[in-house]
């Protein structure tokens, strides 16, 4: 089957975008939306906290340390622009503080959440 690798990558991806969810749950936020198109790129996780909405990027690697360095200064800048459409476009968000952070998933551990991983200017 010539899309096995990719098939098994997206499964594991989700496997690991469904534990995160469950974790922030578990932190006192609320998970509005997954997989979140929009025409500037896709946000993993929008979360919500009092006043903060969270755009949230899932890595899964072998190691915390491999899914940090693979969120890219390219990546970065692309949540950024796709959060600022998100906030835009949706008028019940305008008053909320909108912070990028990212969520690392390696195996027998639980998911790290950085809040406020990189700032939006980069």
């Amino acid at each position: 089957m010539k899309n096995a690798g990719r098939y098994a990558a997206w499964l594991r991806g989700h496997r690991a975008e469904t534990l995160c969810c469950w974790w922030l749950r578990l932190k006192g936020y609320r998970v509005l939306e997954r997989r979140v198109r929009t025409p500037l790129g896709e946000i993993d996780i929008l979360a919500r906290r009092g006043r903060v909405l969270a755009v949230i990027e899932v890595k899964q690697r072998p190691t915390a340390d491999l899914a940090n360095e693979a969120v890219s200064p390219r990546q970065r800048h692309r949540l950024a622009r796709a959060g600022r459409w998100i906030l835009s476009g949706r008028p019940e968000f305008a008053r909320l503080n909108l912070r990028y952070d990212a969520m690392l998933v390696s195996p027998w551990r639980w998911p790290r959440h950085l809040p406020g991983a990189w700032a939006e200017d980069g």
